[in-house]
This record gives C-alpha cells, sequence and structure tokens, in this order.
C-alpha cells in the first residue's frame, strides 16, 4: 500500500532546497558583485532592469526595491525595447539585465543597442561562460544551482537567488548612500506601512477637533462651554495658567462620577479630578511608535504637545485600528515622553 503524500513534509522540502541555495551563492559571491554595486552607485541617472519571462517578474520587483531605498529604476520590456521603447533609455541610464542562462534571445540582441545608449551594461547571471556575462561591462555570476522543482525545468531556486541579488544590491547601496527612516518614508504615504512611518503631527486631530478647557473650569462649566467639530475625542485636554496641558479628563471620567454618587463634584474644579500629568507625545514622532505606546498602555488617546508643553493635538486610536502593534520603536525615542509633565 503506497504511504499517503505528506504534503507539509514535502513544502518544508522545497523551502529548504531553496534556502541552501541561497547559501550556496552567498559564499560564491566575489568582485563581480562589487563591481556592480559601484557603476550602480555611480550611476547618474535611472537603472533600467530587463529580463524576459520570470526574469522579468523578479525584475519589476527589483526595481520596486530599488526605487523605495533611494535607487532610481524602471522596467524595460525586453520585446517593447527593439520596437521603440529603446528611446526611454536615457545616456546617463544604466542597464541591468536578468538571465539566468545568460543567453537569452530577447536580452542578447538587446546589448548592442544599450552600450551605445546608456553609461553603463550589468548583468546577473548563473553563467560566466554565457554571451551576457561576458558581453557586460560587470555581472554577478551566482553559478548553477539546483532547482527546486522536482523536473528540475519551473525556475524556482534560481529565481529565488536572483531576487535575494536584487535584495542585496539594493541594500548595499542603500548603506552606501546612507538612506534614511525619513527618506523611506517619504516614497512610502500611503498603506498601513506609511502611516507607521509617517510622525504624529501628519496624523493628529487638531484644531476643532480638539477639546480643551482651562483646569480652573468646574466640570460643568467645561462640558458646557467647550465645543467641537469634525471626529470627536473621548478626552479633554486641560491646562494651567501658562496654557500647559496639566492633565486629562474623558467621558469615562464623568461616568464615573455619576456612578460613584458624587454629583458634587461637577462643581468643583476639574483639576480636582482630572488626570494629572498625562503621557504625552512629540509631534515628529513616528505614528509606530505612538502605536506602541498607546498600545502597552491600553490609551484610548494620547496627547500631543509642543517643545513647550502646550497642547497642539490627539492622537485617538480609533485612526489607528489596523496598524501593525508590533511596529516600530519602543521607549528610546527622545519625542516621547512616558512620564507627565515633568518631562512635557
Amino acid at each position: 500500500m503506497t504511504a499517503p503524500f505528506d504534503r507539509l513534509a514535502y513544502a518544508r522540502r522545497v523551502l529548504r532546497a531553496e534556502a541552501a541555495s541561497l547559501d550556496v551563492v552567498a559564499g560564491r559571491l566575489d568582485d563581480g558583485f562589487t563591481r556592480v554595486a559601484d557603476v550602480l552607485l555611480a550611476c547618474r541617472g535611472r537603472v533600467a532592469v530587463i529580463g524576459v519571462g520570470k526574469s522579468a517578474d523578479i525584475g519589476q520587483k527589483t526595481v520596486g526595491t530599488l526605487n523605495s531605498t533611494g535607487t532610481r529604476a524602471y522596467t524595460l520590456d525586453a520585446t517593447r525595447a527593439v520596437h521603440g521603447d529603446l528611446g526611454s533609455v536615457h545616456p546617463d541610464d544604466v542597464a541591468l539585465l536578468l538571465s539566468h542562462s545568460g543567453e537569452s534571445e530577447e536580452l542578447i540582441r538587446l546589448i548592442a543597442p544599450l552600450k551605445k545608449l546608456a553609461a553603463g551594461v550589468l548583468a546577473i547571471t548563473g553563467s560566466a561562460a554565457s554571451t551576457l556575462a561576458r558581453a557586460a561591462d560587470a555581472a554577478i555570476v551566482y553559478g548553477p544551482v539546483i532547482e527546486a522543482c522536482p523536473l528540475n525545468l519551473a525556475p524556482s531556486s534560481s529565481t529565488t537567488v536572483m531576487l535575494a541579488l536584487g535584495d542585496a544590491l539594493a541594500f548595499t547601496l542603500l548603506e552606501q548612500r546612507q538612506f534614511t527612516a525619513d527618506e523611506f518614508a517619504t516614497f512610502h504615504p500611503a498603506g498601513s506601512l506609511g502611516r507607521k512611518l509617517a510622525v504624529v503631527s501628519e496624523w493628529m486631530r487638531r484644531g476643532d477637533e480638539l477639546r480643551v478647557a482651562p483646569e480652573t473650569d468646574t466640570v460643568r462649566e467645561v462640558f458646557a462651554k467647550v465645543r467641537h467639530t469634525g471626529r470627536r475625542t473621548g478626552a479633554i485636554m486641560l491646562t494651567d495658567a501658562a496654557g500647559r496641558l496639566s492633565g486629562l479628563f474623558t467621558d469615562s471620567d464623568l461616568a464615573r462620577l455619576f456612578e460613584n454618587r458624587e454629583d458634587r463634584l461637577l462643581d468643583s474644579p476639574i483639576a480636582t479630578v482630572m488626570t494629572r500629568a498625562p503621557v504625552v507625545i512629540g509631534p515628529e514622532v513616528r505614528v509606530s511608535v505612538a502605536l506602541d505606546a498607546i498600545k502597552a498602555r491600553k490609551f484610548s488617546e494620547l496627547p500631543v504637545v509642543d517643545a513647550d508643553g502646550r497642547p497642539i493635538g490627539m492622537l485617538d486610536i480609533t485612526d489607528l485600528i489596523g496598524l501593525d502593534p508590533h511596529a516600530g520603536e519602543t521607549n528610546s525615542h527622545p519625542h516621547l515622553r512616558l512620564t507627565g509633565r515633568k518631562s512635557a
């Protein structure tokens, strides 16, 4: 009787086979990688990444990684290139050609025109003896790899290696350019990642959306006077005579007064029942850092203050729903005040 096919065991074999190829190629890296990186670093234009089939797919991902880490790049379709799209190549551009065999006909016929049009022609290939490797100004040759495909036909280990080499190039250039997280954030304004990389000032509630009152007013006066428009925050920020944040009073605090039958306190200064020296954050802190503080302390709101401790905004957890709770730095950011007014 034939034993049932163990899919998990087989999947693990595939992953380990590809991981083993990466380890082998890492040991093979030589000066070819350095020469390619040097040309890309010196490029005054953009990097035209060209591949055929699965290599083209890898090239598209490599272009995305390069663009997001400070190296301007674009994809060039090999077939369209010979039918006019070579006109997009600027004399300051560098061409990076991807081919496992190094003999893809569509790429080989591009080498001569690219030599005339671009500042350099680079290659990532598996064969040092290939036409592509020999014709390129510099080449990363990763050598033979065993495909994870059981038929040894479908590109698998080779495409994984090519993808990883694209990452290695992009991150090497990032380090050499001293590309910063702030620059990375500039290129990622949208989606969950963009929000985590953004700074608090871009996402905080401000102006008429804030509820601010002096700490000397009674609870009743505060709720009678405070008006707001737009999104409603559940916390009122209380200020001292100098306009600095001195405390918070939330809708939950008001509910507790009624629950505890302390209605008499409604006519007492709100300073007597507010939360003093609340945790605050600066406007230039990353949203991911603020989110860490909110999650760790189970806050619903986090006041934003300027350098003098005056309230200028409010971060509300409802605006941050969907972000990774584990993202960002923690506790070490110089603008994050975790001990109240003393550091505000």
